[in-house]
């Protein structure tokens, strides 16, 4: 009798033991995939990498074409240079600046400021000089554009890679379609692009600027 009473209470310690082993490890594996998924939520949730700079650059695009996008415009004048800026929001929120400015001397540039959370992620800069070139009549002159494209794509307020690309567009047609040119990879500087856009925040609530 007191063996069997015995064995009975050794198979209900080694039970219990188990039990709170399998319950202990259950445990475990529900935490780490918790925390997996915390993680790459977090991830997934900040711009962290190029390829989310690349989405979140293609969700805006996509927002301006459809029209989705309030907007807010004022022009400035200044030395020569006049120009024009918009600020797209989106549920209050503000999405995308674009400036264009023209100066007398054949000289024209349009900056495109991406931003998320308040944080600028990529800048598209384009500079176009135009000349005349050969050809033409003094009624009609033949005239070329001389583009320099630069895509900026920004990590934490700094600069993680830049690309260059640089073509020409004559009046008279027959042109290469620019976006079979190339990017070439190249250092840049946006201090001075940084210092204009914190320059269109201050004057976002105005119409009308004397300089920028």
């Amino acid at each position: 009798m007191k063996i069997t009473i015995l064995s009975m209470c050794l198979l209900l310690i080694v039970s219990c033991k188990k039990e709170k082993t399998e319950t202990s490890h259950s445990n475990s594996s529900r935490d780490s995939l918790l925390l997996k998924n915390d993680s790459l939520k977090v991830q997934n949730d900040s711009v962290k990498t190029i390829a989310y700079i690349k989405k979140e650059y293609g969700n805006i695009n996509n927002l301006l074409t459809s029209k989705k996008l309030d907007s807010t415009t004022f022009s400035y004048n200044c030395n020569e240079r006049e120009g024009e800026v918009t600020l797209y929001y989106q549920n209050n929120k503000l999405k995308m600046v674009k400036d264009f400015y023209a100066e007398h001397s054949h000289f024209s540039s349009a900056t495109k400021y991406f931003v998320k959370d308040d944080q600028v992620f990529f800048i598209f800069n384009e500079e176009t000089v135009w000349n005349f070139a050969d050809g033409g009549t003094p009624e009609k002159p033949e005239t070329k554009d001389d583009i320099k494209e630069k895509r900026i794509y920004i990590l934490d307020y700094k600069v993680a890679q830049c690309f260059e690309k640089n073509y020409s567009i004559l009046s008279k047609g027959n042109n290469q379609d620019p976006k079979s040119i190339a990017n070439k990879e190249t250092k840049c500087d946006i201090s001075e692009l940084m210092k204009k856009y914190d320059l269109i925040l201050k004057n976002k609530d105005k119409k009308d600027v004397n300089c920028l």
